[in-house]
């Protein structure tokens, strides 16, 4: 904001973005209970919420039934109309979605490829996924943006996309792009720390001050941390970068990659391999790892456990988390044998480190890293409810 924080504009904006925050994150609440939360009294609570409600951002339902003397106040919630795009391209598939702000998924869809895209014809199939669903699905959206999770290094305070390796990116203008052929305002960051902050707000990891997340995704493993309740970007947006990371290999025949690092040793690709498909989403390789009873495809999932397992207790180590959340083909291998997954990190971990350490799957499933493109995309609208979206950085 422009304002200074003593002015009466600053602070009216403020406790606009508080109270939008507050149904944002929590759901519909009462005027009462929002005035209880913010503590602000009711008079300036339902001036606030009127003003919400005129600026098309929330609107007033009538209040639930209630046997309480008085009259029960309004409940606001945010409208439903207010979406933004989320968008994650990846190797084999390019994923658009609709997200509103309440992480609700309006419509979504996988775009399957036999190439790798470039981020030119990327920007262009999101472009005509949203021409085609505005005379669909989004006839009465307001669309405030679009947010990208990228699998590579994304530089926060523009949005270079400075390497993607798997999608052979390197020093990608993906911002201007995407602004240029869908007209909107765009914003970049990492998959995996857009993942982080989705399990964070609205996942398994809600309420948790500190955790670490990492994702497994076509393009290999990114990680996300929140530290003391705050998303770590680093010091330009780079941190994370577990995949890259050389593991620990206790036994020498579960080393495939000579001087590998963790992407190449614990690996979708050697996964959907061992069930013999070249390609799959995420719910349809791991139903097929449940159902296989080949023993190649167990041998290959508690070698990849047991590395992944080294991988953990290194940052248990080094960040004491309370928590630790696994989202795609990560999710699916702890799911395999959760028990052996948690004996094999307090095993190689510091026992004060891990004492009370939580180990599970990201509660959003394949929609994490799209809800977290969307809360990046609304990143300009929640810091100031009076402005068009602006690019506002989500770590910094």
């Amino acid at each position: 904001m422009s304002d200074r924080a003593g002015t009466f504009d600053g602070v009216h904006r403020r406790n606009l973005a508080k109270l939008l925050g507050l149904v944002h994150l929590e759901g519909p609440m009462s005027r009462a209970r929002l005035t209880a939360e913010t503590g602000l009294n009711r008079s300036t609570v339902a001036s606030l919420a009127t003003e919400l409600v005129d600026l098309g951002l929330v609107e007033e339902r009538a209040p639930d039934p209630t046997n309480r003397v008085g009259r029960p106040s309004p409940v606001v919630a945010v409208h439903p109309d207010v979406q933004v795009i989320a968008v994650n391209p990846e190797v084999d598939a390019v994923t658009v979605a609709a997200v509103t702000l309440d992480a609700r998924i309006v419509v979504r869809e996988r775009i399957d490829v036999d190439h790798l895209v470039t981020p030119e014809e990327t920007a262009a199939l999101v472009a005509d996924a949203i021409a085609r669903w505005r005379g669909d699905e989004l006839a009465k959206s307001r669309l405030m943006g679009v947010g990208l999770a990228v699998p590579g290094q994304v530089r926060h305070s523009d949005g270079l996309v400075r390497w993607a390796p798997h999608l052979e990116w390197t020093d990608a203008p993906v911002r201007a792009l995407f602004e240029a052929a869908t007209g909107l305002p765009t914003q970049v960051a990492n998959d995996a720390t857009l993942g982080a902050t989705a399990e964070h707000l609205f996942g398994v990891g809600r309420g948790v001050a500190d955790l670490v997340y990492l994702n497994g995704g076509a393009s290999g493993i990114g990680g996300g941390l929140v530290v003391d309740g705050r998303l770590v970007g680093g010091a330009h947006g780079y941190a994370g970068e577990f995949g890259q990371n050389r593991p620990g290999i206790a036994r020498a025949d579960d080393r495939r990659a000579p001087d590998g690092v963790l992407e190449d040793e614990v690996s979708r690709s050697r996964l959907l391999e061992a069930v013999g498909r070249a390609s799959a989403d995420e719910p349809t390789l791991a139903g097929l790892l449940a159902a296989s009873d080949d023993p190649a495809v167990a041998d290959e999932l508690a070698r990849q456990q047991r590395i992944l397992a080294t991988a953990l207790a290194n940052a248990v180590n080094v960040l004491n988390p309370s928590l630790i959340v696994l989202g795609g083909f990560l999710a699916t291998l702890a799911e395999w044998n959760p028990a052996a997954l948690e004996a094999a990190v307090a095993a190689h971990a510091l026992p004060v480190a891990s004492e009370g350490l939580d180990i599970r799957v990201a509660e959003l499933g394949e929609n994490r890293l799209l809800i977290g493109a969307a809360e990046l995309a609304f990143a300009g609208l929640l810091a100031d409810p009076l402005v068009d979206p602006a690019i506002v950085p989500l770590v910094g």
